[in-house]
């Protein structure tokens, strides 16, 4: 699901919301899925020690080739993600995935690092262990703004588990891009598997969603969507501030409030230069919306779950989408928590209407679901019918073995 364009300046607004437009959607038929996971890596040894970038990117390096084709990148705390290609399907998807992820999980784990795949590491105070010039001037604009403590907490302490699916025809994007943010909020307590924080319980189910609603809301609130789609899109993004201007040498951060729209139009100079597309379309992977147009749309708002519970909630969040059926129960099941992110983040499915809406969701996607899926979609509907998320689970293991040993074996 990758996408070129033409670089070149870019001398006023108009220019750059048509630009933003024509990335935002692809005429491209429901169906081919990615996914990408995220997993905080542990050292069996000293559980409470940030891996060091060497090491892991050590480890990274006798990695036997994955079947499935997953990228292994890193982020600024040093957790580990796996970035699908499209598949033609989402058991595709999920079935590469899942076998790239064991191989990965294996190889860490022989040299001595556990992968947890959990909305947030919690154990660790956040620290940010990739040198990355991208890293350092996000971190330098968020400081600025008055976003610096939960910046750091978002770039080193969170995990999440992705769903990228197709735009649809032109006709579907609308109706595609309301509904995968309305079924964010049910999605979200699910999957929520973040009660922990820097060793401590914060009082959230998902607190990685609640650290992502207390950033900058020009760049991380879900997108208002009014009759175009890819206008709407381009609205937000020309409004949201500029984080870095790339150099020769890596990147600045912009240290003040300026939207990409008073760079464009000249009202801000920065770095002594007008925007080009290229730095267009660097502005736009800065913006965090729950979802993310992107020629696709990427589903954001999933917390990283171990993996007895990700390959049904990420079918689940697909067949909500893809599925026709499925669509019109998930579209009336969440009307009424469609806005519910903040019992979501806090209390989860301990929300009746928000695990009335997961219960009709997940019936919907088991009565579809493939053969292989079974009992992966049964074990998930089990555990709404006993209105459960992950993040009980979890709980449950650090009652009972500490929260170290917790943390080190949440991906056993």
């Amino acid at each position: 699901m990758a996408t070129t364009a033409t670089v070149g300046t870019l001398s006023n607004a108009d220019e750059a919301a048509e630009h933003i437009a024509r990335q935002a959607f692809a005429d491209a038929h429901v169906g081919a899925v990615g996914l990408e996971l995220e997993s905080h890596t542990v050292e069996l040894t000293a559980p409470y020690r940030r891996v060091t970038w060497n090491r892991l990117h050590e480890v990274a390096e006798s990695v036997p080739d994955l079947p499935g084709s997953s990228a292994i990148t890193f982020e600024p705390g040093g957790a580990v993600e796996l970035s699908g290609p499209p598949h033609a399907d989402v058991w595709s998807a999920i079935s590469w995935m899942r076998a790239d992820h064991e191989i990965l999980t294996s190889t860490y784990r022989d040299a001595g690092i556990a992968l947890a795949s959990l909305g947030t590491d919690p154990l660790r105070t956040p620290e940010r262990v990739n040198p990355g010039a991208r890293y350092a001037a996000m971190a330098g604009h968020f400081g600025a703004a008055g976003y610096g403590e939960t910046a750091l907490q978002m770039m080193t302490c969170t995990a999440s588990l992705q769903v990228n699916v197709q735009s649809g025809t032109p006709r579907q994007w609308r109706d595609r891009l309301v509904l995968a943010q309305r079924i964010g909020p049910t999605m979200a307590a699910l999957s929520a598997s973040s009660p922990m924080l820097a060793g401590r319980r914060t009082g959230r189910q998902n607190t990685r969603q609640w650290i992502w609603d207390n950033l900058d809301p020009l760049r991380c609130a879900p997108v208002e969507i009014g009759a175009d789609p890819a206008e709407s899109w381009a609205k937000y993004a020309l409004r949201a501030p500029v984080m870095l201007v790339r150099n020769k040498d890596g990147a600045d951060a912009v240290v003040t409030h300026v939207p990409f729209q008073s760079w464009v139009d000249g009202t801000v100079p920065l770095g002594g230069r007008a925007p080009t597309t290229e730095d267009l379309d660097y502005h736009l992977t800065t913006l965090f919306p729950p979802v993310r147009p992107r020629r696709w749309l990427e589903l954001r708002y999933l917390d990283a779950a171990p993996d007895w519970w990700w390959p049904a909630l990420a079918f689940t969040a697909v067949a909500a989408l893809d599925h026709p059926r499925v669509s019109d129960i998930a579209a009336e099941a969440v009307e009424p928590v469609a806005e519910a992110w903040d019992a979501a983040i806090r209390i989860g499915v301990e929300d009746p209407d928000l695990l009335a809406a997961g219960h009709r969701l997940v019936s919907a996607a088991c009565a579809v679901a493939p053969p292989e899926l079974a009992a992966d979609m049964e074990f998930l509907l089990e555990r709404v019918e006993q209105g459960r998320c992950p993040a009980d689970d979890f709980m449950d293991n650090v009652v009972e073995y500490g929260v170290e040993r917790a943390f080190s074996g949440a991906s056993q």
